[in-house]
Formats: C-alpha cells, structure tokens, sequence
C-alpha cells in the first residue's frame, strides 16, 4: 500500500513503509528529459543533471555533496532519460532528513557557476566519446536514429561534442528555471518513516513555494515511425558485429501493454526465452542475445540485439526475423505462456522487494502513468492477458513496412543485410 500527498508548493509525495526496514530510499522524478529539447539545446537536460551535483547551497564542492552521502554510507547518483531526470539517494533510516535535504539542494538550489558549466563540458564530452567507443553500446543509439528519425526522441540524450560545446550557463539556468521546480517534481519514498514524516522533510528540503507549472508543450508529438531511413549500418573494424532489429511498440499507458510485456519476455527476456534457445544454445550464433521495450508518453518500440561474429550477420538476422514470424502466425501454447507469465510476476516482485526499486516503481507511475499501480494490479494485469491477445498484437506490430535496423560491423558485412530485412 502507499500513500500520496500534493503539497501547496506543487511537489507530490508518494510512499510506502516498510516496517523494520534499515535503509530509507528517496526518489526524486523532475519531469524534464532529453525529449523536451530543441537541436540547439540537444544534451541539456543531461548536462544539467551533472551540473547540480557540482556544488549546491549547502555542499558548495563536488566533494561536500558526495560526502555528505557516502559519509554516512549511504549512496546518491541521477540519470537522465527522455521524459525525465532521475535523482536518488539511499540511506540508513535514521539519516533520512539528509536523505531529503540533498534532493532538496540538487534539485532546488543548485550553485550552476560558470566555472563548473567550463569544467563539466570536458567530463561530458568524455562520457559521450567513451559509449560511443563502445560499438555494444553505441548500436542502441543508431537503433533510435533509425526507428524515430531526425526527432528529439532519436538523437543521443546526452547530446554531441558540437551540441555541448555551445551550451552557455545562462541557458542552462533558464532551463533550471523552467522545469527544477517543485510543482514538476514527483518524490517518491520507501522505508520505515511514515508518510506525514516524509511529507515534512519534504516541504524543508524544497521549499514551500513554487512557480507555475511549465507553459506551453512539454514536447513535440512522435513521429510516425518508423522513419523514413530506417536502416542505420556503420563499418567499423571489431572482432564481434553488433545488430539491432526493431518495430514501433506501444505508447506508455497502451491498453495493450501488458501483452506487449509478455511478448517481449516470451521473445527475448532470460535463458528460457525463445531467442536465447534458439540463436545461442541451438544455432550457437551469439553470446548475448536478448529483446527489449523503450515506452514513451506517445510512442514505443520493441527491439532485439545480438551480438554476433560479423560472418554470421546475415544468418543471425534471419533468425530473428523468424521468431517474429513465429509470434505473429501462431499462438504461444499454453505451458510457454503460464511460464512466461510466472517469470513476469516474479521478477517484478523481487525487484521491489528491495527499497530503492519500490520507490523508483512508484515514483515513474506518479509521474509518467496515467495510474498508479500496486504490486498486487500488476500481477493481476499480468495474469489476465491471453494467448489469443498476444497473437494479435504480434500480427498488428510485426510487419515488413515497420521493421528498422542498426547494425556495426567491419568491413562490407552489413551490406546484405537491408535487401534481408522483411518478414517471411
């Protein structure tokens, strides 16, 4: 069970306790992402995420903020998303004030000087060159070129070495202005406080007054998907090539997204998936083999990536494609489905047996759903999606004309691979 509490300033509070729980875990969702970026302002929201934890009121240093966390044992880190900036903090209970009162600083009175604006760039355009090294990790960033196109949701959320050059201190302080407010803050919280208590700590740490929610749209409309140039192939000398294959999923709150949920385990989630049977224990085409769901306020995609030797390219696509054939043409038997769902439920309530993973779960539904769910609605909603469901979700997904494609591979390896890109 939780409890939910909007306070005047705008900020709402959502928690749940947990009695004899030694940690305290805070959550806290700015509704400010990558996705409500301009090409000019691209890498912002995550350049900003950095940039608070340069020094705020109260920890005026990089080290002050970190060790005002890690001096008590606890942990604190953020990321930014799309449609979000994620900041958290784990605790012993006892230290939940200051739990609260860091997510209150970073978030609310961030220092943001022109000299940590000129330090950070060169750490950010780092972190950038060093995914970007990484063709394991890169392939997934021309995966969303390819589905979403020349739009906010295809660029790279942290943005390019030229994007974060030209970001200035007074447009990031402009950006702060617009959306670090409380008014467009969800805090979420898990442990053994009570949720008047949380509430309290929460008007200290951030204030009781607020502005008026951000004006004006929060972001552009999706794109129709996939693209027009949906396949993205980059040669590169490796001794492994990376692919990626994908089809425009579901927006967040789909009524259908909970079968979307069971096709994606059944396809590629664990080692009992079909993907993992068939392209590594059977065919023996890859190490790391696995599908995928990225879900958005209007949009989504379903997605699939292997990691396989650059010979094995064109074979290792066709096996993919042939399991979607599977799910779209026949229904998942019975047995396979029971299964799939008993992996779904279960994982989802291991998961938030663990505090920080609680208050993140409640935290994204209040901020990002259009409900928010206890564990026991999930499970529920699980359980209730059939057989017959599935297969026609699959049928309206899987269709030549949506299937896109990134791949990384050296020398001309790719090259077959977009004349192989149809469903048989």
């Amino acid at each position: 069970m939780f409890e939910r509490t909007a306070l005047p300033s705008g900020l709402r509070v959502i928690t749940v306790r947990l009695p004899a729980a030694r940690s305290f875990s805070a959550v806290a969702y700015v509704r400010a992402g990558s996705r409500m970026e301009s090409r000019a302002q691209s890498g912002m929201a995550h350049f900003m995420e950095h940039l608070t934890f340069k020094g705020t009121a109260s920890w005026p240093t990089t080290r002050a903020v970190s060790e005002a966390i890690e001096g008590i044992g606890g942990t604190s880190n953020a990321a930014t998303d799309r449609e979000a900036t994620t900041y958290w903090t784990r605790v012993p209970s006892r230290f939940a004030g200051l739990s609260m009162q860091m997510l209150g600083e970073l978030i609310t009175r961030p220092l943001m000087r022109e000299e940590d604006v000129a330090h950070e760039r060169a750490v950010v355009v780092e972190e950038i060159r060093s995914y970007r090294d990484d063709p394991g990790e890169y392939v997934f960033n021309l995966l969303d070129q390819a589905v979403f196109g020349d739009t906010p949701l295809g660029w790279e959320i942290a943005g390019d070495e030229d994007s974060v050059a030209a970001l200035t201190a007074p447009a990031l302080r402009e950006f702060w202005e617009r959306w670090y407010r409380p008014s467009n803050v969800v805090l979420a919280a898990a442990g053994d406080v009570d949720h008047e208590q949380v509430c309290e700590m929460a008007v200290r740490a951030f204030g009781s007054e607020s502005g008026p929610d951000p004006d004006g749209p929060r972001f552009e409309p999706a794109p129709e998907l996939p693209s027009a140039d949906r396949v993205r192939l980059v040669n590169r000398p490796g001794s492994q090539a990376h692919l990626c294959v994908a089809v425009p999923g579901l927006r967040r709150d789909d009524p259908d997204t909970w079968a979307l949920e069971l096709l994606d385990t059944v396809l590629g989630e664990g080692m009992s998936s079909r993907l993992f049977l068939h392209l590594r224990e059977e065919a023996g085409l890859a190490y790391d083999v696995h599908s995928f769901i990225s879900d958005y306020a209007d949009s989504g995609m379903l997605g699939v990536y292997a990691g396989v030797d650059p010979r094995h390219l064109p074979r290792a696509l066709d096996a993919i494609l042939a399991e979607l054939v599977e799910l779209r043409d026949n229904v998942v038997p019975d047995d396979e489905l029971g299964r799939a769902k008993a992996y779904a439920c279960g994982r989802l309530e291991l998961r938030l047996e663990e505090g920080r993973n609680l208050a993140s779960w409640l935290g994204a539904q209040e901020a990002l759903h259009e409900r928010t769910l206890t564990l026991e609605e999930a499970v529920q909603e699980i359980q209730a999606v059939s057989a017959d469901r599935m297969r026609e979700l699959a049928r309206r997904l899987f269709t030549d004309d949506a299937l896109s494609l990134a791949a990384i591979a050296p020398g001309r390896r790719g090259r077959t691979l977009e004349q192989r890109l149809r469903l048989s």
